[in-house]
């Protein structure tokens, strides 16, 4: 019982801990990032490939043998 309180203690510090780090940094070194026309009309131009399955159901009985 004392492991698993120490354990709820060593979280709770390392979250306290992470929280004030992410407000400490929150303003530090903010990147604007922007993407130009030709990357947008790249993005634009690509094709999604697509997979179809042509195969039958199992039906109930099939699924029992395979268990």
């Amino acid at each position: 019982m004392n492991a698993l309180k120490n354990m709820e203690i060593t979280f709770v510090a390392a979250a306290i801990i992470a929280i004030g780090a992410s407000f400490a940094t929150a303003g530090a070194n903010t990147v604007e990032v922007s993407a130009s026309s030709s990357v947008i009309a790249q993005a634009a131009d690509s094709t999604m490939p697509v997979v179809t399955v042509n195969a039958r159901r199992l039906t109930a009985a099939e699924k029992a043998a395979f268990i």
